[in-house]
């Protein structure tokens, strides 16, 4: 099931792919992977513990074996989480645009304002069609 920020954020990346518009597309894909990025679990190895499988492969060292044996399910996130993982990402991009005006690079900081405010479009949309 995915949420109406999801849906409006992939809603909007398919327009702006569909008008080559390569800042919105980015900005979108960004917001999107950060979402997803956030759904992850950490992987076995990365708690020093070996997974579910302890058996592993004799023809490649740390392969697992069987079919699924590397899968995991994913973190749920509710559509607050998700609100607010967009929300950092316009932080994010608010702060690179000061960071950018600051070097006197007019263009990305002109960029980066494109993205908070193309954001911040998504952010009203979705709250408005939620229930």
């Amino acid at each position: 099931m995915t949420s109406t920020l999801r849906a409006s954020l992939r809603s909007r990346l398919t327009l702006a792919m569909r008008q080559r518009d390569r800042e919105a597309a980015a900005v979108l894909r960004s917001a999107i992977a950060a979402i997803e990025n956030a759904e992850a679990v950490p992987s076995p190895d990365a708690e020093g513990a070996r997974g579910p499988s302890a058996t592993s492969s004799a023809r490649v060292a740390g392969a697992a074996v069987g079919v699924g044996a590397t899968e995991a399910q994913r973190r749920f996130l509710d559509a607050a989480a998700e609100r607010a993982i967009v929300v950092a990402e316009v932080a994010l991009l608010h702060e690179a645009q000061q960071a950018y005006a600051a070097a006197g690079d007019a263009p990305r900081a002109q960029s980066a304002a494109g993205g908070v405010t193309l954001l911040h479009a998504v952010l009203c949309e979705s709250a408005q069609s939620s229930p």
